[in-house]
């Protein structure tokens, strides 16, 4: 073989060898595990290769284990676990989708569930647990040590979706006559401490907090300096019944890394950090979204029959408000009959009211849920939403009035669908405002039942203002 064609020889193994590679990478461009490589651990799991699927899954962040979790059929994912039982870490279970942790936690053995939460932070073992039976609860609380199962079960008596079920009891706190030097040889001295940390609190005798040194300004200060020289007094504390929204709020508010958690006597007894907010701030902000809908928690991977009770419940209740706006329409048969043209173009008046009621009311939601609307100016939000409204009004109501006008010869009708067009926008604005800050004000979550409220308002004002208007001008 000439040198040049063991080159040839070498680079085309090469090229071989990359395509190899390609061919068995698990992500694509968007960092997403491919369609392909699910369906290679699938077969292997099928066929019962449980060497190929740990092959398979070993390279794998946790992260990415956990979405696989969720990528394969619900019958599957105890064949996985079993096969990828050495990688089935804490953290994989702290990444993993609640209803799937759940089906696979139930599966598992009360001692290795114990085992597992003994590991975890303090927050991800309480949402492992929380949604457990409370007899597999006991039990896997029963396994674990004394001063694990004591966290978790003080955590458990806190509200959910609270700081007290949020916060991890991981953290650093001195007394505040210490010194830098002090701090730092007590961090190098004691192996046990929080290992994770972005800034130690400094407590009082009562254990108080009365301020925070970042990192940065421990390394970078003179070991001789004391503590409460180079503290920050000002802080943010976070209640321990705090709900976990007002939270995230204080967070974005004040660009917060961590914060101390007090209980009702000001004691500092956990911590919060920024990237449980963020999982707080992904799920808030989708949940007011789903609840409009009256979709529920809107997860794929929720039971079917949960979803199922969801949705129907706010089903019916939308089939209640759908008669009470039919039955403003049987008020008018007598017109419509005369006037058949009515039932053509009352659809148009109360779906365009419908829709901007919809947008107010989303405006509205999101502007309660990050405090930007508040009881100091919420009748400067009224009169905003009343403005928008009527030029909208306007602007449609010229338009579907010239429009209508023009097709059917009938100016007089041309007038009164844009009169009701007018009229509905101005009922859409007014109730897309006035229904969720009235829930809210009644302490009623705005998301759940604004949008049947809403809904309901604009259909029989749109079917009552269009057929109204046509008998009051004689136009049927």
């Amino acid at each position: 073989m000439t040198p040049e064609e063991f080159d040839t020889n070498l680079l085309d193994s090469a090229a071989a060898a990359a395509d190899e590679v390609l061919e068995f990478e698990s992500h694509d461009d968007e960092n997403r595990l491919k369609p392909e490589f699910v369906r290679k651990v699938r077969d292997a799991l099928e066929a019962g290769e449980r060497d190929a699927v740990y092959d398979l899954v070993e390279p794998l962040h946790p992260a990415d284990i956990a979405d696989l979790f969720e990528l394969v059929d619900a019958d599957e994912r105890g064949a996985l676990a079993r096969a990828i039982s050495d990688q089935m870490s804490p953290e994989v279970f702290a990444e993993l989708n609640d209803h799937v942790r759940e089906l696979i936690v139930e599966d598992l053995p009360a001692e290795q569930v114990a085992d597992i939460a003994e590991q975890l932070e303090t927050d991800d073992a309480v949402a492992m647990i929380e949604d457990l039976d409370e007899e597999d609860r006991e039990a896997v609380l029963a396994e674990m040590e004394p001063e694990d199962r004591a966290a978790i079960e003080s955590a458990l008596a806190y509200p959910e979706e609270s700081a007290g079920r949020l916060m991890s009891r991981d953290f650093i706190a001195v007394p505040e006559h210490m010194s830098v030097g002090d701090l730092i040889d007590y961090l190098r001295e004691h192996p046990n401490l929080a290992t994770e940390f972005w800034e130690v609190f400094i407590v009082d005798a009562r254990h108080h907090p009365v301020g925070t040194c970042a990192l940065s300004w421990i390394l970078r200060a003179p070991r001789s300096v004391a503590l409460v020289d180079v503290m920050k007094r000002d802080q943010t504390l976070i209640d321990v019944d705090m709900d976990q929204e007002e939270v995230a709020l204080r967070f974005q508010k004040y660009a917060l890394i961590s914060a101390a958690v007090v209980d009702e006597s000001g004691r500092l007894v956990g911590q919060i950090t920024v990237d449980d907010v963020v999982h707080i701030i992904q799920e808030e902000a989708g949940e007011d979204a789903l609840l409009l809908s009256g979709a529920g928690e809107g997860d794929i991977n929720e039971p079917i029959r949960l979803t199922i009770r969801t949705r129907l419940t706010w089903l019916v209740v939308n089939l209640g408000t759908a008669i009470i706006a039919s039955s403003v329409v049987g008020l008018f048969q007598g017109a419509i009959a005369k006037f058949a043209l009515l039932a053509v173009l009352m659809p148009i008046v109360s779906g365009m009211g419908g829709n901007a009621g919809t947008q107010t009311l989303a405006v509205t939601v999101r502007a309660l849920a990050t405090n930007q609307l508040t009881s100091s100016n919420t009748w400067r939000m009224i009169l905003r939403e009343w403005t928008i409204a009527c030029a909208n009004g306007m602007a449609l109501g010229i338009l579907i009035g010239l429009g209508v006008g023009l097709i059917f010869g009938n100016p007089q009708l041309g007038i009164v669908i844009a009169s009701a067009m007018l009229i509905n926008n101005l009922v859409a604005g007014s109730a897309g405002i006035l229904v969720p800050v009235t829930l809210d004000r009644l302490k009623i979550d705005p998301a759940v039942s604004s949008a049947v409220f809403v809904t309901m308002a604009t259909d029989v004002m749109g079917f009552f203002s269009f057929l109204g208007l046509a008998v009051l001008t004689g136009l049927a």
